[in-house]
């Protein structure tokens, strides 16, 4: 028997962490009920009241009863509105008394967003849930959003759907079907509910292909156009989840048999989502490294790397995290048929970095504190990762490319520990060394893996980074590989409130390293035509005035001149760092600095 075989919302909690993006939300008004947003039903049989007394009719125990034994049948939300009103204003205003919340009822707490809303807006927040549907019209979702800090993308009507950023440029896609109580454009009689906009239809046709799909609050009987909607959609791809708090019956039990859907029997809407939420992040947090197993391998490789006695020990515990590093990126989460976005790119990098951490802290350890004869278990294990991204023959080669970040990660921590303990000799044998390919030749040096050099740090698809899109940067890779290390840091670095200066250091020994290869007559020729003398990988001391500043004096010291030219990175040639130093000063200036 499955674990899981009778538990769908545990499957849905699993489905959504191992699917992270792919599970649409359709909100009816049963989300709301707990907030005191009366559903349509119960304004349905409030209009009855207020209607019948305005006639002189007494208060009733049942005004349903009454109204069908008046009318000889059930009260109807849309038939009640249009006897009532005469335009949509007029409806708007009407639905605008029971949604928006008096002074009283902010006091109380009521018609304010609810524990299912912040759930939500959570799942959003950690990039769990994309694109949300609701058929309601109040803001209770949109209040949560920003609460979390999530800006969202509302579409309320033909006109917000034509001026809207596109779904997949959008963190959070909130898709309010039916308009907004505040726009005199709401849908909500049964002729403005036969059918959508051709717009509307070409979106939710896409999404309802596109995503999997979790039903919560609606009865699935009224809306006419969005029933159509959701029966012609052609592929199922991911799961649909339907929550009911009782057997589903009529029509919603015809479209949740057309699309095959899952029902997960809840007590509420809150409770639902709430406890979904908490199971998504339980299901998060088990999948990262205990941080008593981090502190356990970081005590290891320093107690290690102290001893000889230990060097079978210190290869051992480098073999087994290499092998728990190899086995998570083959898992399918990283495979490379995705299509990039920067939800894609965001989820990707994160996990990347997540089972990457533990090596890499090691590696930076063994980069200040290990010998020369280690240096080879980094090679070792980078060649590893190289290997088996090359091993990948289809996908995007954007993704692909990304497939090699880990090495990078791993590549720049150990090189970080040589710059701290200023092993100059050993960072330069490391970057000129040619990497095995997965066909045996070697074919490429260490130094395609370094920042500003490697393919996979393009600046288009690292500004699609939430954190840079608003304001695109020159360096944004770099900018977030610093921001990502220095996490890690206090591992191999100690507290270093410089962190920024030795990143931007490490920048400039590799930038410096590209120059030093280039012919000296000709970079001569140039300084002299006041030109670029040569490219090489801009980083931090080009774009920061002040980090530039700092190492500009370092590199012209006596101190690190000797040091350098002892370590052989300058070929012995005082001449060539005096160029390489008027080559970043000429960088500097292209950036008006």
């Amino acid at each position: 028997m499955s674990i899981l075989r009778d538990d769908n919302a545990t499957q849905l909690a699993f489905s959504m962490h191992e699917n992270k993006g792919v599970y649409a939300l359709l909100l009816g008004s049963g989300v709301s009920r707990s907030a005191g947003i009366p559903t349509g039903w119960d304004i349905t049989l409030d209009l009855v009241r207020k209607a019948a007394t305005a006639k002189g009719e007494g208060e009733q125990t049942d005004w349903n009863e009454w109204y069908t034994d008046q009318f000889g049948q059930e009260p109807n939300y849309s038939q009640l509105l249009d006897e009532l009103t005469t335009t949509a204003s007029e409806r708007r205003k009407i639905l605008e008394g029971y949604i928006e919340p008096s002074e009283e009822e902010k006091e109380e707490g009521r018609k304010l967003p609810t524990k299912a809303h912040h759930a939500i807006a959570k799942l959003v927040s950690d990039g769990f849930v994309r694109v949300i549907l609701t058929t309601n019209f109040d803001r209770l979702m949109e209040k949560a959003l920003r609460d979390a800090g999530v800006e969202p993308t509302v579409i309320t009507s033909e006109d917000t759907l034509l001026g809207a950023d596109p779904l997949t440029h959008s963190r959070c896609y909130l898709f309010k079907l039916h308009g907004d109580y505040k726009d005199a454009r709401i849908l909500n009689t049964d002729d403005e509910l036969t059918a959508y906009p051709d717009k509307y239809n070409e979106l939710l046709d896409r999404i309802l292909d596109e995503f999997g799909l979790v039903i919560c609050g609606w009865s699935g009987e009224w809306d006419h156009a969005l029933k159509a909607a959701i029966s012609r959609a052609p592929n199922r791809r991911y799961p649909t989840y339907w929550t009911t708090r009782g057997p589903l019956i009529g029509e919603a039990q015809s479209l949740a048999d057309l699309r095959r859907a899952k029902e997960v029997e809840i007590a509420n809407a809150d409770d639902f989502f709430h406890a979904l939420q908490e199971s998504v992040e339980a299901i998060q947090n088990s999948s990262k490294i205990n941080p008593l197993s981090l502190e356990l391998l970081i005590n290891s490789t320093k107690k290690y790397i102290a001893s000889k006695e230990q060097r079978i020990n210190l290869d051992d515990l480098f073999a087994q995290e290499q092998q728990r590093l190899l086995a998570h990126l083959s898992d399918d989460a990283f495979e490379y048929n995705h299509k990039i976005d920067a939800n894609e790119l965001a989820v990707r990098i994160s996990r990347y970095e997540a089972c990457t951490e533990p090596l890499a802290c090691m590696c930076g350890i063994l980069g200040r504190w290990g010998g020369e004869s280690e240096q080879h278990l980094v090679i070792d294990i980078i060649e590893a990762v190289m290997q088996q991204v090359e091993r990948q023959n289809t996908g995007l080669v954007q993704l692909k490319r990304l497939g090699a970040y880990p090495a990078v990660l791993l590549l720049s921590t150990y090189c970080l520990g040589l710059v701290t303990a200023h092993k100059w000799e050993a960072l330069h044998r490391l970057l000129l060394h040619n990497l095995k390919s997965s066909h045996q030749e070697r074919d490429s040096k260490v130094f395609k893996l370094f920042p500003g050099a490697w393919s996979g740090g393009e600046k288009s698809v690292w500004n699609l980074l939430p954190k840079f899109s608003k304001n695109t940067k020159k360096i944004p890779f770099n900018m977030h590989l610093s921001g990502a290390i220095q996490a890690w840091s206090p591992h191999f670095v100690g507290t270093d409130p410089n962190f920024q200066i030795l990143f931007a250091r490490f920048e400039l020994i590799g930038a410096f390293m590209h120059f030093v290869g280039s012919d000296l007559p000709t970079m001569e020729a140039r300084h002299l035509a006041n030109e670029q003398i040569e490219w090489m990988p801009l980083g931090h001391a080009v774009c920061s005035y002040d980090i530039g500043n700092a190492l500009i004096a370092e590199f012209e010291s006596e101190t690190l001149i000797e040091e350098l030219q002892m370590a052989g990175l300058s070929n012995q040639c005082r001449r060539i760092l005096e160029l390489f130093i008027l080559n970043l000063k000429y960088h500097r200036r292209q950036e008006r600095f």
